[in-house]
């Protein structure tokens, strides 16, 4: 029988049982690929993360991401959550955790309170922003179970974009956003009917007042009926409304999961830089579980 350790957090909250719950195998070495895939979705959990040796030793890891279906290249909160794990058990360099994915490289910055306990982490997004495909509003509102004026047009028109990771980026009326409902069929059908989603479709729904957000993530396709706390579609976002707002650097603060009785805070900054639109997430987690899986 072989053992595997694991950590919970919840990630984007500073109290247990609120934000995204995220599942940690802190040396995941021997696991297969199928063995990581099962895992993933036997926590059933968003995301779970598998921690492996770098393959450069200057960095601190190689960070593996699941939902429960399919690897993902970058993900917010599974970054945040296995920094505030690693660095609680020491593995940060002056406070700094580097983590080797699939997008590219991810630095991560962990916070501390006073007395020098790990509070969080704040991730730099691997890519600079990049858009894809346009969506007509009408499909996105069938989505989301929303009327099609619900969905605001006028600053943006709902977009595919990333900073790591696709979304597809929609920005409704403020009354809006508490009715939204994941219509399964009308996801496969537009992730059907558009070439330019590679297949993939999770839907990141906004309501902006300044620099302050709201915001709901559905995947139902992946899995994911709803999402309490979605760093990298924040990012994402951020980058995104920079790239809109004009200016040097923008800030945000934006809260995801009410609607989902786990509400959770994220911080976000972006900026301009020589590559692009460059972006950050941060926020607080919490401890949970400790536990063995036994394969």
């Amino acid at each position: 029988m072989r053992r595997y350790a694991y950590e919970t957090v919840d990630v984007f909250t500073e109290t247990r049982f609120g934000g995204n719950q995220l599942a940690v195998f802190t040396d995941a070495r021997g696991l297969s690929d199928a063995e990581m895939q099962s895992l993933a979705a036997e926590m059933n959990y968003s995301e779970t993360t598998f921690v492996l040796p770098p393959a450069d030793p200057a960095n601190t890891a190689r960070v593996r991401i699941f939902t429960r279906t399919h690897e993902m290249p970058f993900a917010g909160h599974p970054n945040v959550g296995t920094a505030f794990v690693l660095a609680r058990h020491g593995r940060d360099s002056g406070g700094v955790l580097r983590f080797e994915e699939i997008a590219g490289l991810v630095e991560v910055k962990v916070a501390s309170d006073a007395a020098g306990e790990i509070t969080g982490a704040t991730i730099a997004a691997p890519q600079p922003l990049s858009t894809g495909v346009e969506l007509p509003a009408e499909a996105i509102a069938a989505c989301a179970g929303l009327k099609p004026d619900d969905v605001l047009v006028g600053r943006h028109k709902p977009i595919r974009a990333s900073v790591g990771v696709f979304f597809v980026l929609a920005e409704v009326a403020p009354e809006a956003l508490a009715r939204a409902t994941p219509d399964l069929t009308a996801f496969r059908a537009l992730r059907d009917a558009t070439p330019g989603l590679e297949g993939r479709l999770s839907l990141f729904l906004y309501v902006r007042d300044g620099q302050a957000i709201r915001a709901r993530m559905f995947a139902p396709i992946s899995g994911t009926w709803e999402d309490p706390a979605t760093g990298s579609a924040s990012a994402t976002l951020a980058a995104l409304l920079l790239s809109l707002d004009g200016g040097d650097s923008a800030s945000f603060t934006l809260t995801q999961g009410v609607e989902m009785g786990r509400p959770s805070l994220l911080q976000l900054t972006a900026r301009r830089d020589a590559d692009g639109i460059r972006a950050t997430v941060g926020g607080s987690c919490v401890p949970v579980f400790r536990g063995e899986a036994l394969l």
